[in-house]
């Protein structure tokens, strides 16, 4: 494996690669590119939002392989590596727990053998703990929940114990934002709801599984504060948004921010749908995080706030809160 300081051009110390060009991915890139790095994105297939629009590059990359990883991180001769990578809708991984866990660890794997990067920061999740606490710190002992956090908690594993780089596994909790209706994949749970409530039609929510959702352009600022600093980090770092919500309460904030009636909002159970392999709590919270130099200047949005800022981007498709029926 090159390592990532072979044959550096000056001037590349702001260089990233970002691997995974999914809903996450794509706005760690976006923020970085603000933040003065040089970015390319990695990814089997290209972002349905070009990465040159915002001034990224993209390099088709199956991060499972190891020799395209190797072509990667010589092309692009990258200073840090951003790992978001592999399949993260929970009902698929779970009806494909090996295929999950295998591109999971290898592609972790590749790049943690990197040495010489400033830093290696990887993606994680919250369904690296069994939900059986209403709070997780990083202290709080992991038993995965699913086949999702299974295949996360090896993949901090093969990171966290032969990194050759400096390297954090960032464990974020459930991650939101806006998203266009009509793609192949399943959107995240706010782009979900709004846009299903914006056509005036009902949502499903469980009412008794909780999380600590966290705005997507929240996790990009903190990404980007912890590739701008210089000393050690923690090895694991939680970051969960300000509060802690059933998805139904969520939903129903969402429909006030839409102005939608909250009707349409029905409770369910999460045994009774694709939420049935979630743990109960999904929440996070830091001890360690706020020390972190320079966190301060990332205040995370509530789901009220943030519900009132991206509503009217789900209402622009022609979609209008009166024509949804009472």
């Amino acid at each position: 494996m090159p390592t990532g300081t072979e044959n550096t051009p000056p001037g590349t110390a702001r260089r990233a690669l970002v691997v995974g060009s999914g809903f996450v991915g794509s706005e760690i890139a976006r923020r970085l590119v603000v933040e003065g790095h040089e970015v390319t994105l990695g990814s089997r297939g290209r972002p349905t939002i070009a990465p040159e629009d915002y001034g990224a590059r993209w390099q088709s990359l199956d991060a499972t392989d190891a020799s395209a990883c190797d072509r990667a991180v010589a092309t692009v001769a990258p200073r840090a590596v951003v790992l978001v990578h592999g399949p993260s809708d929970v009902t698929w991984c779970e009806a494909h727990p090996e295929e999950a866990a295998a591109a999971h660890r290898a592609a972790t794997a590749h790049f943690a053998a990197v040495p010489g990067l400033d830093r290696i920061v990887m993606i994680s999740t919250d369904n690296v703990f069994d939900g059986s606490g209403a709070e997780n710190v990083e202290s709080t002992p992991t038993a995965p929940a699913n086949a999702y956090g299974v295949a996360k908690r090896a993949a901090e594993e093969v990171l966290l114990s032969g990194a050759a780089s400096p390297a954090t596994a960032l464990r974020v909790s459930l991650v939101y934002g806006h998203e266009p209706a009509g793609g192949e994949k399943w959107l995240n749970f706010f782009a979900s709801c709004a846009h299903r409530l914006a056509r005036g039609e009902p949502v499903e929510a469980p009412d008794d599984q909780w999380t600590t959702p966290v705005l997507v352009d929240d996790v990009a600022r903190v990404v980007a504060r912890l590739l701008a600093h210089d000393g050690d980090l923690p090895p694991v770092l939680h970051l969960g948004g300000p509060e802690r919500v059933s998805r139904a309460a969520w939903a129903r904030e969402i429909a006030r921010a839409l102005n939608a009636p909250p009707a349409l909002v029905r409770p369910v159970p999460r045994a009774a749908g694709r939420y049935a392999s979630r743990p109960q709590n999904t929440c996070l919270s830091s001890t360690l995080l706020p020390t972190v130099p320079g966190m301060n200047a990332v205040p995370l949005q509530s789901v009220t706030t943030a519900a009132d800022a991206l509503a009217s981007r789900f209402l622009r498709s022609g979609a209008t809160v009166s024509a949804i029926p009472t």
